[in-house]
């Protein structure tokens, strides 16, 4: 049985992001003091509403600002970084900065100031096109984007700061992470916001393919519940799947959405987009074995997501 240990003052990167201002809202309501560190590159200051944080405007690779703002912190969550893979295709050397660099740089400062833990945001993206279903995390890692393998260079970095004492380390690959606050209008936006603005305006729902490539959906919340849950576990570390070990494919996805809004759209096919992983499935058991049990499932968390999106139909 691991010691579990109580955050007192946490610094959020990226906090004002989708994942992010969900982590803040979940500190908060185990009574920690936040700061949040975030230069709105993707990041809405919408997602925190006005929640009582302090917080740092700047970039992850801006030493200063990483200083200031990890300053007194006994926690960090690494969530700040280049996050599209197209993206990341388009702009190599930014995602390398920021995801690489910037890491080092939070790894550098967060152990200086004598935090005891940092819990990194990663990524299945790295298990990259492997046809093998479910995704373990003892397999060899095929990215296949900058994205990916600079996600992969931040959990060796966060390894070898782990091995030589700097700093107790944790790395979460999320794979598919929905909920309230998703923005569905980004040109990166993911399938389920996308899908629930388009069923309740009335327009049809595209799919690229036939429909039948899976996924595992992931609600924000309990991505958040397994952030709190690394970090206040001592002698927790290494790399953890962070997915309900349960796919759904993407016409089923649209389905439930319609069926849940009462959409009159339909659903409408396009041709497949090139590089589309086929099958992405977590064994989310090592994450499990360790005490960790998410409060929802999918059919829970979409509802939530669907409630929030109707009641914010500004936001979207």
């Amino acid at each position: 049985m691991k010691t579990p240990a109580t955050i007192k003052k946490a610094l959020v990167t990226g906090g004002a992001g989708f994942i992010g201002g969900h982590l803040v809202r979940a500190l908060l309501a185990e009574a920690a003091e936040v700061v949040v560190l975030d230069n709105f590159r993707t990041g809405n200051p919408r997602n925190l509403d006005e929640l009582p944080v302090r917080f740092v405007r700047g970039c992850i690779t801006d030493r200063d600002a990483v200083r200031d703002a990890v300053t007194g912190c006994d926690t960090v969550f690494h969530l700040a970084a280049l996050v599209s893979v197209p993206e990341s295709m388009e702009r190599v050397h930014d995602c390398v900065s920021l995801n690489v660099t910037g890491l080092l740089t939070v790894l550098e400062e967060a152990s200086s100031a004598g935090a005891r833990k940092l819990v990194l945001s990663s990524s299945a993206a790295i298990y990259g096109d492997d046809p093998v279903v479910p995704k373990t995390e003892d397999m060899r890692p095929a990215p296949k984007s900058p994205y990916a393998i600079t996600k992969l260079d931040g959990e060796y970095y966060c390894a070898l700061f782990a091995s030589t004492g700097r700093i107790e380390t944790a790395c979460l690959r999320y794979f598919n992470v929905f909920g309230p606050r998703q923005n569905p209008r980004s040109a990166y936006a993911a399938a389920v916001p996308i899908f629930i603005r388009k069923a309740l305006s009335g327009e049809p729902i595209v799919i690229h393919g036939d429909g039948e490539q899976t996924r595992d959906f992931v609600f924000v919340k309990d991505v958040a519940a397994a952030n709190l849950f690394a970090a206040c576990t001592v002698g927790l570390t290494g790399v953890f799947n962070v997915g309900y070990g349960q796919s759904l494919s993407i016409h089923q996805l649209a389905d439930r959405i319609l069926a849940q809004t009462g959409g009159r759209g339909g659903i409408v096919h396009e041709a497949s987009r090139a590089g589309d992983v086929r099958h992405s499935l977590a064994s989310a058991e090592k994450l499990f074995a360790a005490g960790y049990r998410p409060a929802h499932d999918l059919e829970s968390g979409l509802t939530e997501t669907l409630d929030w999106y109707r009641t914010h139909a500004d936001l979207v």
